[in-house]
């Protein structure tokens, strides 16, 4: 069966929600990837960095509550990522980032003891933040030759990367990597501020990958590759917050890519996984059992 490598940030997300109540929760982008794969079954390793903090400890418990396995020494920061989230009236949530992120060795590509992974999914700051924006890139590479399938999901954080060609060339070069890229309909207004959704999706579709998937919020999600465009309407729920729907998104993707269903399918899985999240707060994606029932 293999397991999937996630590569990414962890941090604790403090979450002040439209009461002005302000709780803390486990998350990171790849963290909220990696616990929502496990919580699907998937067999996941995860490489990401902490510190060895009150935060910290709350991170690899999290992590490992849900079976996730660490692929690399988490412990190379001084104090652990935080992202301040304030939540609006309709769920939706802005940040404001205290983030560190580097990358130590990563078992099954610096270590040849562990097979290489079925899939690799890198996302988000991790994939553009230096100085661990360049191990993302190396772990790609050493990985180029071998099965491994790299899903990369943009998730722009323009408020801690900033934007500009840099961004955007980063983003790209990770693209050029990969098999699938996500990205939300926001994120390609950050990327391409001159082109419209259908043209920013081509773009990225120009550089290598085999399709696109643009997720729309509530409007739904398209897939992109050089045969068809396919959409799929999102799942109607009452949404208690946005944190990890994209996350959550993207896990259920790799998940139903790695039975071999069709786009269609695919997009439809992740929809539902998605929608669940959203209607529990924080980054809380669902288990398989919920996602069957649900």
């Amino acid at each position: 069966m293999g397991y999937v490598l996630v590569v990414g940030e962890s941090l604790i997300d403090v979450v002040t929600d439209a009461s002005g109540d302000t709780v803390e929760w486990p998350g990171g982008s790849a963290a909220n990837v990696a616990v929502a794969l496990a919580r699907l079954g998937r067999p996941t390793r995860f490489a990401t960095s902490f510190a060895d903090d009150a935060r910290g400890r709350v991170l690899a418990a999290h992590l490992s509550g849900a079976g996730v396995e660490l692929a690399a020494d988490p412990y190379l920061l001084d104090r652990t990522s935080s992202a301040a989230a304030t939540i609006a009236a309709d769920g939706s949530a802005s940040y404001v980032f205290d983030l560190d992120w580097r990358l130590g060795p990563v078992a099954g590509v610096d270590d040849a003891g562990l097979a290489p992974p079925a899939f690799v999914h890198v996302c988000s700051i991790g994939a553009v933040l230096e100085p661990g924006a360049d191990d993302v890139l190396r772990v790609l590479d050493q990985l180029a030759d071998t099965p491994a399938r790299v899903v990369y999901d943009v998730n722009a954080r323009p408020a801690i990367t900033g934007t500009g060609p840099e961004v955007l060339g980063r983003v790209e070069a990770v693209a050029r990597r990969a098999e699938i890229v996500k990205a939300s309909d926001e994120d390609l207004a950050v990327l391409y501020p001159t082109l419209g959704l259908d043209e920013a999706a081509a773009r990225l579709l120009s550089l290598g990958p085999r399709a696109v998937v643009v997720t729309r919020g509530g409007e739904g999600a398209t897939w992109f590759d050089a045969e068809e465009v396919l959409q799929v309407p999102a799942t109607p729920v009452d949404v208690v917050d946005t944190i990890g729907a994209g996350d959550t998104f993207s896990a259920a993707l790799i998940d139903a890519l790695w039975d071999g269903s069709s786009p269609a399918a695919a997009l439809e899985h992740a929809a539902r996984a998605a929608a669940i999240n959203v209607t529990r707060p924080g980054a809380d994606p669902p288990t398989r059992e919920e996602l069957a029932a649900g």
